[in-house]
C-alpha cells in the first residue's frame, strides 16, 4: 500500500490539455498591461485574461490564431492574402476574439 502511494506521489503529473507555455503567457500579460496602463491592477486582470483564454482555447489554436494577427498587422499587402482569406483563417479569429470576449468580462470588470 506504501508502494502505491508512493509512486503515485512520484509520478509525473500529466499536462494539461489546454496548458500554454510560459513565455506564452507572459508575452501575452506583457502586451495586455501594456495596453491597460501597466500598473499592479493591471497585471492581476492580464493574467486573469490568459488564464480565460487558455481555459477556452487549445494552445495550438490561440498560436495560429495569434500568428495570423501578426501576419495581418505587418500589412504585407497580396502576400498577407493567405492570412486573411482562407475559411480556416477567420474561423481561428474568429475563436480567438470570442475567447478573449470573454476573458474581458470575467476579468475587467
Amino acid at each position: 500500500m506504501k508502494r502505491v502511494v508512493l509512486a503515485l506521489l512520484l509520478a509525473p503529473l500529466p499536462a494539461l490539455a489546454h496548458d500554454y507555455p510560459t513565455v506564452a503567457r507572459a508575452d501575452y500579460v506583457l502586451g495586455c498591461m501594456a495596453a491597460n496602463g501597466n500598473s499592479r491592477l493591471a497585471l492581476e486582470r492580464c493574467a486573469c485574461s490568459i488564464d480565460a483564454i487558455a481555459e477556452q482555447l487549445p494552445y495550438d489554436r490561440y498560436e495560429a490564431a495569434d500568428t495570423v494577427l501578426r501576419m495581418q498587422a505587418g500589412n504585407l499587402g497580396e502576400r498577407g492574402a493567405e492570412f486573411r482569406d482562407p475559411p480556416q483563417t477567420r474561423a481561428a479569429v474568429e475563436a480567438l476574439r470570442r475567447a478573449q470576449a470573454e476573458a474581458t468580462l470575467r476579468c475587467f470588470p
